[in-house]
This record gives structure tokens, sequence and C-alpha cells, in this order.
């Protein structure tokens, strides 16, 4: 339901390798460039001897600092330490990886000389709240209120773990949506009232880090999900590291004799290398890979051609052509029903990913109109305006109907899971079971176990939690009456709760830590970490100020001693712009950075002319003129 909120609220695409922030302003959505003019900034967090970087400036760095820089913590987000895509992972990065509490994945790095530990929740919100920072400098306001995207198929726990990097950055995070679902509204509003009946559009999704697929029923600014498939663990980086192991092997077998397996900022440098030959190769038929002084000095110049990408790859392109027919089958739809295949991600700009999929429906023309990288943060803010009442006549008749990416149910006796809500259910939903009861003579408790998972068998399935409904009266087994209801929000935040009919004991659980959420002391703990490193950011920006400052202002006070200035006047001026300069850094030593960068613009505005006229001569610069 839309209210009004404080502020605007923005849209976020939170991604494994780039995320993005828009918002809906002057009736449209405007993509946010950050501070670099990029319109996507990279997911990088890096910690160095003297401070921490985000985004652009920790990606620059990445391959002289390797193992303190961390990318793709999306990939860890609401996962355990003993998964095994985490662990096949770990193998990949360079950065160090370690089990915490309750088998917590936590990040180990070495900031101003010490060790630091970070959940991937912590990452994240550090990203957010780069994005945060991004979009008040263009709004010129604080920005308290925002929807983040999630990959379709992330489970209740790392839909849960977002939140709390929202929380842990400041953002009350009004509605978790899914980034197909984002990306199929971007598409939709703009074809909005341009044609009549309902059309199908399945959204492809190939990121960075994760793939989803989507497939919406558009009509009238109706937004009907009807299914959903996918994998939270392929894309673009793990097309990359194919091609960095295909070349590690090249360079120990044939080309040079080197392992450069256990070298981090080798291997790292190999990585950026191989990104750019992966991007160029949408475009080109074959890539050159030139680093100097890679190992042991010795200068590196290699090649692949597109047609070597596509045949390491190959299983992974036609891996991401199994969940569309999943899509398909799961919305019982056939593929000729579909009437648009929209391309979102970044990765789905790769020439024989187009290829497998325009071939899988029959040769049909894929849809390219809209930005890949932007799309899903374009929907984000779309929805962000709606839910919070600053849209215009545009969004008012807009409905979102999204849907559970996996089946919901508890584990029963004989490990037998009992299916509450099968997956593709619209959301919000509340389903009730009446049909549960005690497995044994005069229980008196009985253990709820919540799964999420497609297999009959319920320990295959994912525990999300569990509770313990006491108070039960004795009796024979089968004849106490158990109610389980199931409640998932508009978030796919699930609620389970369990009621003893006779005795009217209940019991329920919002699910929280089975799957490694954080508690509510660590998340305040995690908010105060993330308040020091933005004061000890702003100390670093300060400090970086006055030094500039204090720096330029000796410079002129030299300069003045070159006899070049001429004008008794201009002397005088300097003289004086330069000793008020330095009265007003002896005063102020606690500026804020604002403070002494205002000084500094007062301070050039009256040198930068007269230093000029030094090298060029009266005037604003040099005389040149052209000659017949």
């Amino acid at each position: 339901m839309a209210g009004k909120v404080e502020g605007a609220a923005i849209g976020i695409d939170l991604g494994t390798t780039y995320s993005c922030v828009g918002v809906w302003q002057h009736n449209r959505v405007e993509i946010i460039a950050n501070d670099q003019g990029n319109r996507t900034t990279p997911s990088y967090v890096a910690f160095t001897g003297a401070e921490r970087l985000i985004g652009d400036a920790a990606k620059n760095q990445v391959d002289m600092n390797p193992i303190n820089t961390i990318f793709n913590a999306k990939r860890l987000i609401g996962r355990r330490f003993d998964d095994q895509s985490v662990q096949s992972d770990i193998v990949l990065w360079p950065f160090k990886v370690i089990p915490g509490l309750g088998d917590k994945p936590m990040i180990a790095v070495t900031y101003k000389g010490e060790e630091k530990r970070f959940a991937a929740e912590q990452i994240s919100a550090m990203v957010l709240t780069k994005m945060k920072e991004i979009a008040e400098v263009y709004l010129g306001s604080t920005v308290k209120n925002a929807v983040v995207t999630v990959p379709a198929y992330f489970n209740d726990s790392q839909r849960q773990a977002t939140k709390d990097a929202g929380l842990i950055a400041g953002l009350n995070v009004m509605r978790i949506i899914n980034e197909p679902t984002a990306a199929a509204i971007a598409f939709g509003l703009d074809r909005k009232g341009t044609s009549s009946g309902a059309k199908n559009v399945l959204i492809f999704d190939l990121g960075g880090g994760t793939f989803d697929v989507s497939l919406v029923s558009i009509k009238e600014g109706i937004f009907d999900v009807k299914a959903i498939a996918g994998d939270t663990h392929l894309g673009g980086e793990d097309l990359d590291n194919r091609m960095v192991n295909h070349f590690v092997q090249e360079l120990k077998l044939k080309k040079h004799k080197k392992d450069i397996s256990r070298n981090p900022r080798a291997l790292r440098r190999l990585r950026s290398a191989c990104e750019r030959a992966k991007r160029a190769l949408s475009f080109t038929a074959e890539a050159k890979i030139e680093i100097e002084s890679l190992v042991d000095g010795i200068d590196v110049y290699l090649s692949i051609s597109r047609a070597k990408f596509e045949e390491i790859n190959m299983d992974l392109f036609k891996k991401c052509m199994e969940p569309v027919e999943t899509c398909l089958m799961d919305a019982n739809m056939d593929k000729s029903w579909v009437d648009d295949v929209v391309l979102v991600g970044g990765s789905s700009r790769i020439p024989k990913v187009q290829q497998l999929l325009q071939e899988l429906f029959n040769g049909k023309e894929l849809c390219k109109s809209i930005n890949p990288e932007e799309a899903v943060a374009y929907g984000a803010a779309v929805q962000a305006a709606m839910l919070s009442g600053q849209g215009n006549a545009k969004l008012q008749d807009l409905l979102l109907m999204d849907v559970t990416p996996l089946s919901l149910g508890i584990e029963c006796f004989g490990d037998i899971m009992s299916v509450l809500i099968p997956r593709n259910t619209a959301i919000p939903t509340k389903e009730e079971g009446n049909n549960f009861s005690t497995a044994y003579d005069n229980l008196t408790s009985v253990d709820i176990l919540v799964r999420e998972g497609e297999r009959s068998t319920a320990s295959d399935n994912n525990l999300l939690g569990k509770f313990v409904l006491a108070g039960i009266s004795p009796a024979p087994r089968g004849v106490p009456k158990i109610k389980v209801c199931f409640d998932i929000d508009a978030d796919g935040i699930l609620n389970v709760s369990a009621q003893d009919k006779a005795s009217g004991q209940k019991n329920e659980i919002t699910i929280t830590n089975d799957k490694g959420r954080l508690s509510k002391e660590e998340i305040e703990r995690m908010v105060q970490e993330a308040d020091k490193y933005k004061w000890e950011e702003e100390e670093h920006k300060k400090i970086q100020a006055r030094n500039a400052l204090k720096n330029y202002t000796y410079n002129m006070r030299n300069s003045i001693k070159d006899e070049k200035i001429a004008a008794a006047d201009d002397r005088k001026k300097m003289e004086g712009a330069i000793e008020s300069a330095i009265q007003w850094l002896d005063s102020n030593q606690v500026a804020e950075a604002h403070e002494f960068q205002d000084q500094m613009k007062k301070l050039q505005t009256i040198c930068n002319p007269i230093i000029a006229k030094m090298y060029w001569g009266a005037g604003a610069g040099p005389k040149i003129e052209q000659l017949d």
C-alpha cells in the first residue's frame, strides 16, 4: 500500500559484480551516476593501511592489493560456510574466508595493521552505503528509504540477510523484490497503454554472479509473475574463472612454464585481464591479453578467440537454457505463447548465449531495447516511488504480483516433506494445514522443522528454522489436532505458527538464524561499526582537504617571490589572500572537510588567474592566431 514517506525513496540493484541506483524524479526514473561519472558502481570493498575504499576506487587498486579487496560478497550472503557453493568459491578468491559462529562465513582482511573479520552482510552494507551516498549527492538531501532487489531464486535466509545489510547501512528497506520482476517493470512501463490484452514476457537475467528467469504476464499495469527459475551460483564470474583456469594451464604447460596458481597478485591481474577480454569477445572475434611483469618479471602476451571462449564455457551456456525450459513448464506455457524475450544483465550480451536462447524460441527476435545493466535499478526505483506515494498518475494503477521461488513446508514423521506453499505461489500469501498430529502416544510437545525445496525427502531440502510446540494434552497418536500456518509477506519473508486446537497452545517463528542470519545484537554492533568506519573516512577526507589547502597556500607563497609577477597590485592581492588563508588554517585545525575546500576555492579564485598570467601573459589564456 502506498504511503507518503519522508524524503525521496530510491531503488537499488545490489549486484554481485556491479550495483546501480535510481530514483523517480521529474515523472521518470533517473539512473544516478557516481562520483566517477559511471552509472554502475563495482560491488568492491578494499581495506588498505590507511583507509577503506568502496566502488571504483576499490576495484582500481585490486591488482595491487588482492588479499584485502573483497568482491562477490553477495555469493556468501545468507549461506553457511560448509555450503558446497561457498567452498567452491573460496578456492578462487584471493581474500580469506573462514568459519565464524554458527558456521557463518566470515571474511578476514588486514586493516590498519590489524586483522578484521566481516560478515557478508557488512560488506553488502558498505556497498549499499555507497549507493545511498551517490543518491544523496545527486538529490542534495538525506535518503532513508529504499527498495532493494535480489535474485529471484534467493531463499528466505538470503532475503533476510539482504534486509539486515540495508539496516546496517542506515536504510529502511521498504521492499525486497526479485531482480527479473524489477526488469519486467522497466520493460512494461514504457509500453504501458501501447498494446491491448496481456503480453507474456520472459525475462532472461544473466548477471555477474546469479542467473534468473521469470515469466511475467503484463496487462494494463498489472505485472503478474507466472513462474520463476534460475541459479544463484551462475554468472559472468564463472565464465571468468574458466578463462583464468585456461590461461593458468597454458602458462604452466606451454608458454613460460610458470605456475601462478598460488600467486594471489598474479591471479588477480590475470582475472582483471580475462574480464576485459570477455567483454571484448562480445564484439570481436579475438581478444588480446597483455600483462607486463606478471610473474618473475616476465611480460605475458596471450590471446583467445571467441570460438575458444565458447568451447571452454559451452556447458555453462547450455546450463543457462535449462531454467528457461523449467520456467515455461512451471507456468504451463508453450514457448510459442511468449510475446517478448527480454535480455537483462551484462552477461546476456554474450553472442553464444543469445544464439542458444534464440534457437530455443525458434528464431524469435530477442528484445534488447532496455539497458541490461540499468533495467533492474529502474524497476526498483519505480517500485520505491509506488510504495512511497511519490509517483505520478502513470504509476497509480501499477500492481506487482510476485511468487515464491521454492516450495515451503514442514518435516513430518518418516522424513516426509509436507508442502504447504508450492513454489511459484503468488505472494503475499497465507496457507493453513489442519491435518497434523502427534506421531507417538502421549506426546506433550512436537518439533516443527520448516524446510524449503522440491525434494520429497525432507532432509534433502534446506532447513530454514525450527521451534517447539509444547503444552499438548497427552493422547494416543493421531488424536491431537495441530494447525500449522505459513504466512509470507510482500518481501517474501516467512512467518510460521503452530497451534494445538484442544489446549489452544501456540508457538511461532519468523525464520531468522538457522541459516546464519544476524541476531539483533549483532546487527546493532555492525551498525555501530559502520558509523565508526564512516567517521574514520570523514576524518581521512578532512585531513586530505586540510593538507591540500596547506600545500597550495605555501606553494602560492613561494610563487609570489617569482619575478614574473610584475604587477604590484597582483602581488599585494596574492599576499593578502595567502596571509588570510594561513591565519584561517592556524585558527581552524579541526574544521570540516567542506570548510577547507571552501577556503581552497576562495584562494584559488584569487591566485590562479595571476599565476596564469605568469606563463601566458595578460588575458585569459595563450594568445594564438590562425595563419592564412
